[in-house]
């Protein structure tokens, strides 16, 4: 079974997304599926159990009868083998929100992230919205800092903009996507709400990244902006 990966701008468990995860699910073998949520990106503010617990009910609420949110909250949690040994059987893996730069060292070089690796390349779904989409990438934006950092480089050569429709089209700017700057070399891939982009198949064979939701995928390059809505597909240059 050929792995997947789902990319999510923000807002998920809700609306539209359902279309990009329940194809997701499907792609993870259906309803009796496997389902981690990792809700590490919420734990600095004591929001991981709620926001672990809604990842649950929704994936429920599509059907799945196989949900759990693991307690990977912190660095001695994310080397737990228990921890690792659930990932390493899990056929979809969903990264929650929150705190980027917290989830990003967090999972580098743990034995969760290395067991997450072992079931993607066994064929599971890795999915992330927002935050646990920018740190699925090989950079990700520091708003912070104004610059970029290295994510666990799932998909190379990429940043993740998510909530574009909102706040994160006004960071493709303060990069200078237009300019041709330091950045120029990276696909930025700017994200709605609501809106998802998975590295979808038919018939088996992979058709490149197709748009799920009720927003738009901006992808930057070159100093250019190309905007692919619902259904469309396109491939990372």
């Amino acid at each position: 079974m050929a792995a997947h990966i789902l990319l999510e701008g923000g807002a998920e468990f809700g609306g539209q997304m359902a279309h990009a995860d329940r194809r997701a699910l499907e792609l993870a073998g259906g309803v009796d599926a496997s389902i981690s949520i990792i809700p590490t990106a919420a734990a600095p503010d004591n929001n991981d159990k709620r926001a672990g617990n809604n990842g649950v009910r929704w994936f429920q609420s599509l059907g799945a009868h196989n949900v759990e949110a693991l307690p990977l909250i912190d660095k001695t949690a994310a080397n737990d083998s228990a921890i690792a040994h659930k990932l390493r059987q899990s056929h979809l893996i969903y990264l929650l929100g929150g705190f980027t730069g917290y989830l990003n060292e967090t999972l580098k070089g743990s034995t969760s992230w290395q067991a997450m690796l072992a079931a993607y390349a066994s064929g599971a779904v890795i999915a992330g919205s927002s935050a646990g989409a920018m740190v699925l990438c090989q950079y990700y934006y520091d708003p912070g800092k104004r610059q970029m950092a290295e994510g666990l480089g799932l998909v190379s050569n990429t940043c993740v903009l998510p909530h574009h429709n909102t706040f994160g089209k006004d960071w493709a700017q303060r990069l200078g996507y237009d300019k041709l700057g330091s950045y120029a070399h990276i696909v930025l891939l700017g994200i709605d709400e609501y809106t998802g982009m998975l590295d979808d198949a038919e018939g088996g064979k992979k058709i490149g990244w197709r748009v799920y939701g009720q927003g738009a995928v901006t992808l930057y390059h070159a100093g250019k902006a190309m905007v692919y809505t619902t259904g469309q597909t396109f491939k990372l240059l």
